[in-house]
């Protein structure tokens, strides 16, 4: 069992939902940006949540099925078509052998995700059939899918198309989007007038985003309390003796710009951090388009750990609605 892309798309690579236990050596979790969307596209066609799938940015590939299959796509709303004709998304419906996959322009969102009955079968790479191209891992070959690429599947005994998600199971960002952070060790390395307006300031999402990062601009340049700089840490106020950065760090070269570092980034550097993204919203950042309108909000652990709790209701509600 197999499928066979015709046009890979913009960016299309396999994911899954991540390789932990290696941060220590430098190597990211990875996986699906948006895991809520993988999880549930999973769930529709009957795979277990962790399966591998694709995801897709900004522009679906083409993919030709060598046999019969169930198909989801949830995340982005980027329409997709069996021969042409529409599919809803959120939602199961059958792909039979000889037909091709493809989609539509992108309406709302940035990426995508298609999950297949049985999952993508690609070899794994340190438990994880993710795609890391920085370290070659996963994928194909350490890489994004090209067209000619043939990609395995997995048995399984399918079930019946049709199961759908309702709209208030569906999970994506406002606009603007809010983004709740909880400050950090170097907090306390901003002016109390930086740290006010550093929530107050707006936002937008640059054109640096991607798997590492998402960059963002808008906002005033933050100011840092006056200090010797350590041995090792260099001049600009911004830099730090080299640290660990935990996941969905905020950092803040020269103060200007924020940086959040996403499933691929790297695991440590010599940047100050003024905080992270709480776990449950580090989903929504992989929806966010260039342009895109965003306010910081500050939380405290109670905050974080009530909307970890949230999240992970929205997730068994799913399960008990698609029974």
């Amino acid at each position: 069992m197999s499928l066979k892309i015709i046009q890979p798309g913009l960016s299309t690579s396999i994911q899954d939902l991540g390789r932990p236990g290696y941060f220590h050596l430098g190597i990211p979790i990875g996986g699906a940006m948006d895991r809520f969307a993988l999880r549930v596209a999973n769930m529709l066609v009957g795979n277990p949540e962790g399966a591998a799938g694709f995801e897709v940015v900004f522009m679906g590939p083409t993919i030709e099925f060598e046999s019969d299959a169930l198909v989801a796509v949830t995340g982005a709303d980027l329409p997709a078509k069996v021969d042409g004709e529409a599919r809803d998304g959120w939602t199961a419906f059958e792909v039979k052998a000889g037909q091709t996959l493809s989609f539509d322009f992108l309406k709302s969102g940035a990426r995508a995700y298609i999950a297949i009955s049985g999952g993508i079968d690609t070899p794994p790479a340190l438990g994880s059939r993710s795609t890391y191209p920085i370290g070659a891992l996963g994928g194909v070959d350490g890489r994004n899918i090209q067209a000619g690429d043939v990609i395995p599947l997995g048995d399984v005994e399918m079930i019946e198309p049709g199961l759908s998600v309702p709209e208030q199971l569906r999970r994506m960002p406002d606009n603007p989007a809010e983004l709740r952070v909880l400050p950090g060790l170097y907090w306390h390395r901003l002016t109390p007038a930086a740290q006010e307006g550093f929530f107050n300031d707006d936002w937008a999402v640059a054109l640096e985003a991607d798997r590492m990062g998402y960059r963002f601009k808008g906002g005033k340049p933050l100011e840092f309390v006056d200090r010797e700089q350590p041995f090792g840490a260099g001049a600009d106020p911004s830099n730090i003796v080299d640290g660990c950065y935990s996941y969905g760090s905020i950092q803040v070269p020269g103060g200007l710009e924020p940086i959040i570092l996403h499933r691929d980034a790297v695991s440590g550097g010599g940047y100050f951090t003024l905080g992270a993204i709480i776990s449950a919203d580090m989903d929504l950042i992989g929806q966010l388009q260039p342009h895109t309108p965003v306010k910081f909000r500050k939380v405290d652990m109670a905050e974080a750990l009530a909307a970890r709790a949230e999240r992970k209701k929205m997730l068994s509600d799913v399960r008990a609605h698609l029974g």
